[in-house]
């Protein structure tokens, strides 16, 4: 998704995933990066991440949060940010961090839900009505980073697969009721690319 933006490539250079979880983008970026670093903070998925890449001599995962990253200053090209930043407002300390370990003419992206539009949109704000996607804009915008619209879709399985799925990302009560509503094992889904060139 990133390359194809055209806005920077990662060959021979030095990526940050952060929030990478299970670590299931890091072989992708390691094919060509100089190096990927993974960031998580979650220990169970550290492990599984490493697992993942225990072949790729090119990887490294950390154990850690975007506020407090556990590498040097000046130390990254490219960060990859999916769903690791959430609605904007209270991730400060997490961007102060980016200031601190991206390189001059990096570039970072950050992935996040767009519940303006989309079915997915529609499911977002019933669920969390109190998320002002104006406000959210705002914080980004006024920070230097530049949104890019995308349309995605969920595509699943099974049906069983699909509200497993939904019900991790929803309140329940909201969860069972889309789920009701929303035949089929497909969702659209719009997302918002974030992006800034230090």
């Amino acid at each position: 998704m990133l390359a194809r933006l055209g806005r920077a490539g990662w060959t021979g250079r030095t990526v940050l995933d952060l929030g990478c979880g299970t670590g299931f983008h890091l072989p992708r970026f390691a094919e060509d990066a100089g190096s990927v670093l993974g960031v998580e903070p979650h220990p169970d998925l550290v492990a599984i991440a490493r697992r993942r890449t225990r072949r790729l001599r090119n990887v490294a995962v950390h154990q850690g949060t975007a506020q407090a990253l556990p590498l040097p200053d000046r130390s990254v090209d490219v960060v990859h940010a999916r769903w690791a930043y959430f609605f904007g407002p209270g991730c400060e300390p997490g961007l102060a961090e980016l200031e601190r370990v991206v390189r001059r003419g990096g570039t970072a992206f950050v992935i996040d839900n767009d519940p303006t539009r989309s079915t997915f949109g529609g499911w977002f704000r019933r669920g969390y009505p109190e998320v002002d996607p104006v406000a959210v804009e705002r914080f980004w915008s006024a920070r230097g980073w530049r949104r890019t619209p995308l349309d995605v879709r969920w595509s699943f399985s099974s049906r069983e697969d699909l509200a497993a799925v939904v019900r991790i990302e929803l309140p329940a009560p909201v969860a069972e009721a889309v789920l009701a509503e929303h035949a089929g094992t497909e969702v659209d889904y719009a997302v918002n690319l974030w992006s800034r060139e230090f």
